[in-house]
């Protein structure tokens, strides 16, 4: 299992290789219009608020994060961390990452349903994915087909949860995409930028549901459940 080839050809090399490319582009789209202000010169914490308070969403708090491009929207908490080169930067690529996060908050407080499905797994996935990886590997050195498919149950979850987390994370820029402009945080050329760095951001969750998913088709065929091999 260790030494295999197909791993290695099918899954591990064209995973790190697509996340790679992804992250690549991102750190490159953030960089460039991190640098580019808007006109209007709101901060990634004013945008973000701007959008909430549109909506009539007055109790979500946003707080400043550590972490580069850390930012994120906590449902349970209601609370919007931006991270420091988002909060208090007056960019393009501030803008469109505080105005994402803030999607995620109009998505919560319209009740839709992907972010609750995803939500509602999270407690789950958190579980369920370091214990799959050990499932995975024991079932597979020990020649236990039990636990290979608890395994392949368990890392199930895990792209069930990245799955649903793309239509979550394309519709929350899709949301920052054409609010930031109506509300008058940017003006519409300088939306330009703002799909940029949005669009890259996105690959990211593309490339890890794709990854994730050769990696469980790898597993399934380990079991003999595809393809009609079983070790």
């Amino acid at each position: 299992m260790f030494f295999d080839l197909n791993y290695i050809l099918i899954v591990l090399i064209p995973g790190l290789i697509m996340s790679g490319i992804a992250s690549m582009l991102v750190k490159s789209a953030f960089s460039k219009y991190s640098q580019i202000g808007t006109r209007r010169g709101y901060t990634g914490a004013q945008a973000a608020k701007i959008l909430m308070d549109n909506a009539g969403i007055h109790d979500v708090q946003i707080v400043p994060t550590q972490g580069f491009l850390s930012d994120h929207y906590n449902p349970s908490t209601k609370t919007l961390a931006l991270s420091e080169q988002v909060y208090g930067s007056q960019s393009v690529a501030a803008i469109g990452v505080a105005c994402h996060e803030a999607g995620h908050a109009v998505q919560h407080a319209s009740g839709y349903v992907p972010l609750g499905l995803r939500s509602a797994i999270v407690p789950v996935v958190s579980f369920g994915a370091p214990l799959s990886n050990t499932l995975l590997m024991l079932g597979l050195f020990l020649h236990m087909q039990p636990l290979l498919l608890l395994g392949i149950i368990a890392f199930s979850l895990v792209v069930v949860f990245q799955l649903i987390t793309l239509p979550v994370e394309f519709n929350a820029s899709s949301r920052a995409k054409r609010l930031c402009v109506e509300a008058g945080i940017i003006d519409a050329d300088e939306r330009v930028g703002v799909d940029r760095v949005l669009n890259a951001a996105a690959l990211t969750y593309v490339a890890a549901f794709v990854s994730s998913l050769f990696t469980l088709l790898y597993y399934l065929h380990r079991a003999g459940l595809l393809g009609g091999r079983r070790d």
